[in-house]
């Protein structure tokens, strides 16, 4: 039998997908001086560093750009026409500097302009990355990595609900350390000043010398509090390798629909890995995470703990002063979470480090397109071949999807059309017209055989092998699903928006071909997209084996290379519009997906009042649903709900005299948490957090001039506005009360028919604009 060591070490082995094999364990490389760079490896589970020459470049179109310029470089003319056929290599960093001055002097082009006639990375560690073919973690383990986590909780002044690491008197109050050897240490502001928790945090780290600091939203609060507080103290935040202080830039990232504005950290010699940020990742495919908070996600994967300890968060301070040993437990077990929710969400990305000539953080960060385009570049400099610039967006016409009927249904199946867009573009050989060394389509099948074989692997491993066979199989679905949407990938060096048109349109036939061939024998087709069809199936194939003849006989019209499967048996799903739909499985779990059904801009009764109605729905008991509303307004009207479940939080994301300014011009209109920051005592900060709810009477109240301080709501003299809160329960049951009256499926309202849409997945806005020549502004 094939071992994973013996099929991992052939994965190393592919050149075109894992770099240069011959540079084991690599867990860190970093700037060193103007002419060296250091490279951190991790053999036999110690550390050595190795300084070595730095590998930088750039690439112009003609040499005759370089004429007048004098500092030490090397040109190299590539094979090929492409318009970057002139490699250009430094030995050290001020050369380079001195080169993109000069460039950008002669051609009057900035590095990120569209049309500069020369291209140049902005990373320095990345350029060495790629040419030199080093990628991290070769030959390793997920468990050898030294993983630290880093957890702190914060005091809060009175009168704020909020931290607020810039107010004079919030400030850090414990401080948890853990690591994946299994120490331990908690920091406690009862035992120790704030400057001098500071100072030991600073010296364990530099201590327990860890590859990686892991951490649930470092970025976008620990990180950034922490930086904010060491400055008022002076203290140096040195926790890289060699005294290397902690680095910051602003940056922004783009998950699905989502926009993210945040702070990028950098230790030097280490990642950082936000398993927020991997939430954020994870729920981009699943659609089922229902918060992103450690706890809930800690719940959501069973990695909690029987005896972990709670406690209510807005009271964090009220601990302190008189818990504070409740608190400290509360704050170990945060960072426990942590290691254990990195430990499920990151292997995958372990593996990605492996492949892309990016560091273990950056493969969190970046985008897949862009990642792909990495591998193509760095496989044409390796050949010794010019870099095509990218071609100009053209508009691509989306995937074949459907929503063929609304309403419940029971006994449903979910037919995956395994890779359809990967296996059609090996099977017809649709790849970018520019790719003349062919590495795409090379790329592109040894990845599907290799997923194949770790496929099967996996099912024969146990424990620590079956994980690592698992996370390279899970890399190497993402990635070869990758490989479709960089054809329409605007910055794309490689892209080929006619390929991408060509292969959606063969795509859409195959699937409505399915479609058409699964009604011939009677089924009842629900929902229909890119990813696979929903559907009942006709009495004789509601079993497994009927399931499995239904499909061998729809698979019979599908070319040779594309499968049929299916992957999913529900006992109901409630069909509500395209891709918002909520399904119960066997065991009775009830997945939600779709913004339209869980949006986290509802208040939380009205998310609980939808959860129990889907299930009613879901468990055919749609009688019991106007009790339920029933009793939800009555709830209402005797104060039975607490201000948890009706308050709404909103950030206050521009200054209180930019608001005031906005308003005054008319360029925005009032808001209920700028309003009552306003009227606080205290000063509220961009970034605060107001937590609020509605008073006064009439469903019609203005929001602004009734909101009040959810920290005022006195349980004792409850003043909600009943009418305001029962009109937005009855307006919700209004929204789905023809599924209540009307049982079964029916045809969807006209608006709502599916259509095929332009498909997001060809943009790749993770990337930041200075980190990408020709990047959009952000």
């Amino acid at each position: 039998m094939t071992t994973y060591q013996e099929i991992s070490a052939q994965f190393y082995s592919n050149r075109l997908l894992f770099g240069d094999p011959a540079d084991p364990g690599v867990v860190a490389v970093e700037i060193a001086s103007k002419t060296e760079i250091d490279v951190y490896r991790r053999l036999s589970g110690r550390l050595a560093r190795e300084r070595r020459p730095i590998q930088s470049f750039l690439l112009v179109e003609d040499l005759a750009l370089l004429e007048a310029f004098r500092p030490v470089h090397e040109t190299r003319a590539l094979e090929g026409d492409f318009r970057y056929r002139v490699l250009v290599t430094f030995g050290s960093l001020d050369a380079l500097e001195a080169a993109k001055r000069h460039l950008r002097n002669v051609t009057g082009k900035a590095p990120n302009a569209p049309d500069a006639p020369y291209l140049v990375l902005t990373d320095p560690v990345e350029q060495h990355l790629m040419l030199s073919g080093t990628t991290f973690f070769i030959g390793m383990d997920f468990s050898e990595l030294r993983r630290l986590q880093l957890d702190i909780e914060t005091y809060i002044s009175p009168g704020f609900e909020f931290p607020s690491a810039a107010r004079e008197g919030d400030r850090v109050i414990a401080i948890s350390l853990t690591d994946s050897t299994g120490f331990e240490r908690l920091l406690r502001g009862t035992e120790m000043d704030e400057r001098a928790m500071l100072e030991e945090m600073v010296r364990i780290v530099q201590d327990r010398d860890p590859d990686v600091v892991e951490g649930h939203n470092l970025f976008r609060f620990d990180l950034e509090y922490l930086e904010t507080r060491a400055r008022r103290h002076g203290v140096k935040l040195k926790l890289g390798r060699d005294g290397g202080e902690l680095r910051a830039r602003p940056s922004r990232m783009q998950i699905a629909e989502r926009s993210i504005a945040y702070r990028r950290y950098d230790i030097p010699g280490r990642s950082i890995i936000d398993t927020w940020i991997l939430a954020q990742h994870y729920d981009i495919s699943s659609r089922e995470l229902e918060s992103l908070g450690l706890k809930q996600l800690a719940q959501h994967f069973g990695l909690a703990r029987k005896d972990r300890v709670y406690i209510d968060a807005s009271k964090i301070s009220h601990y302190f002063e008189h818990e504070p040993e409740k608190l400290y437990e509360y704050a170990l077990d945060d960072a426990r979470e942590t290691r254990a929710l990195a430990q499920t969400l990151s292997p995958s990305y372990f593996v990605q480090a492996q492949i892309f000539p990016y560091s273990y953080q950056s493969a969190v960060l970046r985008g897949n397109a862009t990642k792909i385009d990495a591998l193509m570049m760095r496989a044409y400099l390796a050949a010794g071949h010019s870099i095509p610039e990218p071609s100009a967006p053209s508009p691509v016409a989306g995937g074949y999807t459907e929503i063929r009927r609304c309403g419940v249904a029971h006994g449903v199946l979910h037919c995956d059309v395994t890779s359809l867009y990967p296996s059609l573009m090996l099977q017809y050989r649709h790849a970018p017209a520019a790719d003349r060394l062919g590495v795409f389509l090379k790329m592109l099948g040894d990845l599907r055989s290799f997923r194949v074989q770790a496929k099967a692997l996996a099912r024969g491993l146990k424990g620590i092998e079956r994980r690592n066979a698992d996370a390279l199989q899970q890399t190497f679905k993402i990635l070869i699903n990758s490989f479709y949407g960089y054809l329409g990938f605007s910055l794309g060096h490689f892209n080929d928006f006619g390929a991408a048109n060509a292969l959606t349109k063969r795509g859409r036939d195959l699937i409505q071909r399915a479609v058409a061939k699964l009604e011939e024998h009677d089924a009842q087709v629900i929902e229909v997209d890119t990813d696979g069809i929903y559907f009942v199936p006709p009495p004789d194939a509601a079993s497994e084996e009927g399931a499995d003849r239904l499909l061998e006989q729809v698979g019979a019209i599908m070319p040779e290379g594309i499968r049929l499967e299916i992957d999913g048996r529900y006992r109901a799903m409630f069909s509500y519009k395209m891709k918002n739909y909520v399904l119960l499985d066997e065991t009775g779990k009830m997945t939600i997906r779709g913004s339209g059904l869980r949006s986290r801009g509802l208040e939380r009764f009205q998310r609980r009042f939808m959860e129990e109605m889907f299930r009613m729905l879901l468990e055919d008991r749609r009688r019991e649903i106007p009790k339920l509303h029933d009793d939800y307004r009555a709830r209402l009207a005797r104060h039975e709900i607490g201000i948890a479940d009706l308050m709404k939080t909103e950030t206050i994301q521009d200054s209180l005299d930019t608001y005031r300014h906005k308003i005054g011009d008319n360029s925005r209109n009032p808001a209920a948490a700028y309003e009552l920051a306003l009227k606080a005592e205290r000063p509220y900060l961009a970034g605060d957090q107001i937590s609020y709810y509605v008073t006064g009477r009439g469903a019609r109240a203005a929001v602004n001039e009734f909101a009040k301080m959810a920290a005022e709501y006195d349980p004792d003299n409850p003043d909600e506005n009943v009418e305001y809160y029962q009109a937005k329960l009855a307006d919700l049951f209004e929204k789905f009360q023809v599924f209540v009256e009307r049982p079964g499926l029916f045809a969807p309202a006209a608006e709502d028919e599916g259509k095929p849409v332009q498909l997001s997945m060809f943009a790749d806005p993770q990337v930041r604009p200075e980190e990408q020549r020709a990047a959009p502004e952000k």
